[in-house]
């Protein structure tokens, strides 16, 4: 479900103490997407949720933003900083997990929850998700996605098995699944939108790439401009975390103009 809002995320992990400041700022910026985790191993949700704070208090109203959050299950945590009680079900589990999610980013919904990764055995991944579609019927949360799910049959068997269909799919996009090829396709037809994180750390060799140089200089824009502009005619969603407000101008600018239909197979060819 691409929408304006979604267009671009803003990716909060690893910023720490700086997490509100980054926020305030992407969002002031023109970022309308927000992505976080309820893992405190990586993310300060509840800066995120202070640097919103702030936003509102310039004037945004919550339903202008796209909230995204997700629960992380026990083998993603930190042992001495886990959020919820690792000796409770999975479904408590989640049921804490994203209480204190809306907790910390001052919200009463979710405009999207997300399984960080999947679980195994299936039979708890099902569980999982399950106890994720009560939230959803609740209306703590609008849609739920899955993250980290490389394995395209997972995914579709968690599809058929599920009543509530997965709006999102958020992978590291990157040449060591064959960037996710056959699974944006399907995501595709199914009407799943796929987000795509590490786009710029993962591929340096396609940034730096002869092709895309000669790019920079026939658009006079940068190699990530391109490769994020490129990104969005694919279907696909960047998670964008950048902390220098130029580079971010530099990002929100990207629809400003069109990549050629010729010069999209030209960066297709990269990925192959």
């Amino acid at each position: 479900m691409p929408t304006s809002l979604t267009a671009l995320l803003y990716g909060t992990a690893w910023k720490k103490e700086t997490t509100a400041h980054c926020v305030e700022m992407a969002i002031s910026q023109g970022f309308r997407g927000i992505d976080t985790a309820c893992q405190p191993k990586h993310y300060n949700e509840a800066g995120v949720g202070m640097g919103l704070a702030k936003a509102y208090e310039k004037g945004l109203k919550r339903e202008e933003l796209f909230i995204q959050t997700k629960f992380t299950p026990l083998g993603g945590q930190d042992p001495k900083n886990i959020p919820y009680d690792p000796r409770e079900s999975i479904e408590k589990q989640i049921a804490t997990s994203c209480a204190l999610s809306q907790k910390n980013l001052q919200t009463t919904y979710l405009d999207s929850y997300v399984l960080h990764s999947p679980i195994f055995p299936y039979t708890e991944l099902l569980r999982a998700y399950k106890a994720m579609e009560t939230l959803h019927e609740k209306g703590d949360v609008l849609h739920l996605g899955i993250s980290n799910c490389y394995d395209l049959a997972l995914l579709s068997q968690i599809y058929r098995d599920t009543r509530i269909k997965p709006s999102f799919v958020q992978n590291r996009f990157y040449a060591d699944t064959g960037y996710d090829t056959e699974l944006r396709a399907w995501c595709i037809q199914h009407h799943i939108a796929y987000q795509g994180c590490w786009t710029l750390t993962a591929n340096p060799h396609i940034l730096e790439s002869h092709p895309m140089r000669l790019l920079a200089q026939k658009y006079a824009k940068t190699e990530a401009q391109l490769f994020y502009r490129f990104l969005t005619c694919k279907g696909i969603t960047p998670l964008i975390g950048s902390t220098s407000p130029k580079h971010l101008e530099e990002d929100l600018a990207i629809f400003d103009f069109e990549l050629h239909k010729d010069d999209i197979e030209k960066i297709d060819r990269l990925l192959m």
